[in-house]
């Protein structure tokens, strides 16, 4: 493909403020001048969005690990090829909301679905696709979940805090595994002392930021 742009995720726990720092990440990039593909999983697409309405409906019936799992690769495909591909082709810095780390953290340790499957559905859904780097916003999960579900639950967040623990687990055992890419951002404290973290754990891949005015 001749990647000449930067793709970046953030993941985490539902709750623990990923979101929040994706959108600021996205404008702090646009202010200083970079051409910036805010996105979202599961989602993104027409198709992608689709399947998010159908992976995180709460009145939905309930759905086989081998069917979610499934269903966001497909969601995930789709992504890749309609818009994170062609934005990285054309010099783009692409910020993702979740990628497959979030697929490996609640298929495989939340779910129980064997590792090695999941790695392979990812290498599937991901169009062999990686993140130049992925923050992982660390959040005790019982506190992210009080965040996560003080409106209305999703599918996923009502089944419970058991559920995010394990998947904390499986995101720290991601960033112990590749720490090159993935890094661990302590999301205790307010929104600008986590802000301060994630913009040190990106400054050797987007050294722009520094140019994106007063949140940067």
């Amino acid at each position: 493909m001749g990647r000449r742009g930067t793709f970046i995720s953030l993941e985490g726990v539902d709750g623990s403020g990923k979101s929040t720092q994706a959108r600021r990440l996205a404008a702090a990039l646009g202010r200083a001048g970079a051409e910036v593909v805010p996105l979202r999983e599961p989602g993104g697409t027409r198709v992608s969005e689709r399947v998010r309405a159908l992976l995180l409906d709460p009145a939905g019936a309930p759905m086989a690990p081998e069917a979610e799992l499934l269903l966001y690769e497909a969601s995930r495909a789709q992504l890749v090829r309609e818009a994170i591909e062609p934005a990285l082709a054309r010099g783009a810095v692409v910020v993702c909301d979740r990628f497959a780390d979030s697929t490996y953290a609640y298929q495989a340790w939340g779910r129980g679905i064997d590792e090695g499957v999941v790695r392979a559905a990812n290498a599937l859904g991901t169009c062999g696709l990686a993140p130049d780097r992925t923050l992982v916003l660390d959040l005790d999960p019982e506190l992210a979940l009080g965040r996560a579900t003080r409106g209305a639950a999703d599918r996923m967040e009502r089944e419970g805090v058991g559920l995010q623990r394990r998947v904390r687990r499986g995101y720290l055992a991601l960033a112990e595994a590749e720490p090159s890419r993935v890094r661990v951002v302590d999301a205790e404290g307010g929104e600008e002392v986590v802000w301060a973290r994630v913009v040190a754990a990106l400054a050797d891949v987007l050294p722009q930021l520094g140019d994106g005015g007063p949140d940067a």
